[in-house]
């Protein structure tokens, strides 16, 4: 009978993160045709296909899910097992993430999964850093983080990413136009780039194409930078007296103070890419488990209440 193998379970695991067998043998230094016979074997273990084959990828069935499951349990168990014996006789205390996320993910997103590891794993001591999502990338690959939230404006497999990390994708977060509540768009559940036009613009720059502008906007119209302001504090204060209007992603909407209303871009491109990063082998591989899990569950809650958000108007 087959059995079960490690490079099978690892293998599965890359596959079903990554939804593309030749990205999963790219990430672990294995050929395509490795991956491959891999899958193949434990699927002949099973007796049930594992993937469903499709042009843009792969995607687990419900017997891969299940598998799945226990393999990040298998593999969890002897990453913790691996660094404890590793650890033997480091001063490192145990319990602690040190964990790096962009400005905008401090608004609700890490706080709200920190909030849930603290209930789970109370003795836990998550320390955070704020920084750029390149930044961040380098703290994560450099080991000077454990983990970090990251935009990627390329997409979650872009250049900018270090080699040997691994990313969890999370859901994209949409890009918002941040009106007064009095401005003639408020309550509206979304506009065109068209209708943006002659619109006076709060941003972090005065080059649109270095800011969340960028992208959608292109071709469309010229963004009138009216005032420069890089903190966000600055600019929703400014939005809220009606002195221009900015963009914000969908994650720091439940930060917004209640003179602000936002309002969807109907626009393919007004989203950001955002990922989860972290080192494979960095210390405390369960904690790390649960604040992965954490993060995933505050950010399906939160993009659920901004679909209802945007319905309401």
């Amino acid at each position: 009978m087959t059995e079960f193998t490690l490079p099978g379970l690892r293998v599965l695991r890359a596959a079903a993160r990554h939804g593309s067998f030749s990205t999963a043998a790219e990430n672990l230094g294995y050929t395509q045709s490795a991956v491959s016979r891999q899958i193949a074997l434990l699927e002949k273990a099973v007796g049930r296909a594992l993937f469903e084959r499709h042009t843009r990828g792969v995607r687990p069935t419900e017997a891969g899910r299940v598998l799945l499951r226990h393999a990040d349990a298998v593999l969890g168990a002897l990453d913790a097992a691996r660094h404890e014996l590793r650890g033997l006789g480091e001063r490192r205390p145990p319990g602690r993430l040190r964990v790096g996320a962009f400005s905008t993910a401090l608004a609700a997103l890490v706080p709200g999964a920190m909030a849930v590891l603290a209930g789970e794993e109370p003795d836990a001591r998550v320390m955070l850093r704020e920084g750029m999502s390149g930044q961040l990338l380098r703290a994560v690959a450099r080991e000077r983080l454990d983990l970090a939230v990251v935009n990627l404006p390329e997409g979650v497999a872009g250049p900018a990413v270090p080699a040997g990390l691994e990313l969890l994708p999370l859901p994209e977060d949409p890009l918002l136009v941040a009106v007064a509540a009095q401005h003639p768009l408020a309550g509206r559940t979304g506009v065109t780039a068209r209708m943006l036009r002659g619109e006076r613009w709060i941003a972090g720059s005065s080059d649109p194409g270095k800011t969340l502008l960028a992208g959608w906007s292109d071709g469309v119209f010229r963004p009138e930078i009216a005032v420069v302001a890089r903190d966000w504090t600055a600019k929703l204060g400014l939005v809220a007296a009606g002195l221009g209007v900015t963009v914000v992603p969908g994650l720091a909407v439940p930060a917004l103070p209640p003179a602000v209303a936002v309002v969807r871009i109907d626009d393919p491109a007004a989203v950001r890419a955002t990922a989860l990063v972290q080192r494979p082998g960095a210390p405390d591989a369960q904690l790390r488990g649960r604040f992965a899990e954490a993060l995933l569950d505050v950010s399906a809650r939160m993009s659920a209440r901004l679909r209802d958000r945007l319905r309401a108007g």
